[in-house]
């Protein structure tokens, strides 16, 4: 007990003047201390390499998240020019009258001024002077092997001759628009000398696909063209693709 006591006053004066057994703790303490501390530091760095790692993540994400965007965005065809000024017959094709123009190297505009005056969007219109098809093509332009109403066939026989009559009036459409329909001999003759019906054809055609180009919502010219006869061809074109009147 005498001893205990003794061990007892010691450890309380000891711990006073900071003896022997504050030598004893404080050195543990400093080790756990400094632990600590290197321990918060690299805890640190995780964290912020964590943050970093997360925030490029995000970024990343983010981006990817617009580039998704603008894809789903982009329009089906990038390559689709053609106005919505023509009637719906004739837009019908709007998806062939591209890939038409890319692969003939027309303008989409120009290729469906020529359909719309020509048959409305009827595959299977029929003059009576003997056209056929979309583009009212005469027979003397298909292969023996050709259908002239199928309507690829009768677009790419149809383009031909209108590129062709297109290089030799060296790009001018009114020109065009003229031998396209009533031969390209009278593109180097004069305008006074064209048949009637060509005269009629070109200025159709030269209005309409100005106003086309132009960009506009709607063509004075095709407006009228509808109420001088073309209401009739469209009607036709309408009940053959199913088209509501």
């Amino acid at each position: 007990m005498t001893e205990y006591l003794e061990f007892e006053e010691d450890f309380e004066s000891a711990s006073i003047r900071g003896g022997y057994f504050t030598r004893l703790w404080m050195l543990p303490l400093v080790v756990v201390l400094v632990g600590l501390l290197i321990g918060f530091l690299l805890s640190g760095n995780v964290v912020l390499k964590a943050s970093d790692s997360f925030i490029n993540s995000s970024i990343q994400l983010s981006t990817n998240s617009n580039a998704d965007n603008a894809l789903i965005a982009m329009p089906i065809n990038s390559h689709d020019r053609l106005s919505d000024l023509f009637t719906p017959e004739v837009l019908y094709w709007r998806i062939k009258i591209n890939e038409w123009s890319e692969k003939i190297g027309l303008d989409p505009n120009l290729i469906a001024t020529v359909m719309q005056i020509e048959s409305c969007g009827d595959p299977r219109a029929l003059s009576s002077a003997g056209a056929m098809g979309l583009f009212q093509v005469m027979p003397f332009h298909f292969n023996n092997s050709d259908d002239p109403f199928e309507p690829e066939t009768n677009a790419l026989r149809g383009m031909a001759y209108l590129k062709q009559s297109l290089d030799a009036s060296n790009g001018d459409v009114h020109l065009a628009l003229a031998g396209y329909n009533g031969g390209i001999s009278v593109i180097q003759r004069s305008e006074l000398s064209w048949a009637v019906e060509t005269q009629r054809y070109t200025y159709w055609g030269s209005g309409i696909y100005e106003e086309a180009s132009l960009g506009l919502d709607t063509s004075v010219r095709l407006q009228e063209w509808i109420s001088r006869g073309g209401a009739s061809l469209c009607m036709q074109a309408a009940n053959r693709l199913g088209l509501d009147p």
